[in-house]
């Protein structure tokens, strides 16, 4: 799936109120941090993801990580903030 520039526009303002709920912090992904993930994903569809203690390109390398490993599509990175975005089986967000 791929996401038109009009689709992520609308996501980043969906996202804009939106607190971290998954927090990846110095030993990188682990299988905890993809389990969790996914729960997040599945019950939320758009989440943050706070990637700590990484600089600019390792906080990148990790969030295409992130993406492959879910499923899920990017919508935004902002410093230390990955907004994640991947339709539920059962979608709650409509984005047009």
């Amino acid at each position: 799936m791929s996401l038109t520039n009009q689709q992520r526009r609308k996501l980043r303002s969906l996202a804009h109120h939106l607190k971290p709920v998954v927090m990846i912090g110095d030993k990188g992904i682990t299988d905890n941090i993809l389990a969790e993930l996914d729960h997040a994903l599945e019950a939320h569809e758009l989440i943050k993801v706070s990637i700590a203690g990484a600089d600019k390109e390792q906080r990148h390398t990790l969030s295409k990580a992130l993406c492959q490993n879910s499923s899920a599509e990017l919508v935004q990175m902002i410093g230390r903030i990955t907004v994640l975005y991947r339709p539920a089986q059962e979608p709650k967000l409509v984005i047009t």
